[in-house]
């Protein structure tokens, strides 16, 4: 379903649930988003387009275009599996993007797992390294969003 809608109208959907968000009266201002593979992708989209987004936590998500890095303010956590050629590929270029400009970031391959290893519905499961990328995410989230 997903392939079938407008990419520029689901980034911009989420652009304005970001801004409804940070508008909201229990907001503190602080904004941190965090998702898995489309939604990881997402997340980087939020933080090259929302200086607003303070932290962000893509796993094997799609790298932006390195040309859009110097515009990320977030401070990144980025999850990658060993096994996910396809996102991999882009990591070297991005991660030097993200030194050449100065954003704040850390990254972690998770060994021996696959693309998906977060989601506990699929065989690509790997339990000991979802439990590890998500206590750091929650360790990020407390770090950079708490006041």
């Amino acid at each position: 379903m997903q392939k079938q809608l407008d990419p520029g109208k689901i980034t911009e959907d989420f652009v304005a649930a970001a801004e409804f968000l940070l508008k909201h009266p229990q907001s503190t201002g602080k904004l941190g988003a965090v998702g898995f593979c489309f939604g990881g992708s997402m997340v980087n989209r939020l933080a090259v387009r929302m200086p607003q987004l303070a932290a962000g936590v893509p796993f094997y998500g799609a790298a932006p275009a390195v040309e859009d890095v110097p515009k990320i303010k977030a401070s990144l956590l980025l999850q990658f599996a060993e096994q996910d050629p396809n996102i991999n590929k882009r990591w070297p270029e991005y991660e030097a993007a993200l030194k050449t400009n100065g954003v704040k970031y850390e990254a972690f391959t998770y060994p021996k797992t696959n693309h998906g290893f977060h989601n506990d519905t699929t065989p690509r499961f790997d339990e000991a390294a979802a439990k590890l990328a998500w206590q750091r995410t929650i360790e990020h989230f407390n770090k950079t969003l708490k006041s």
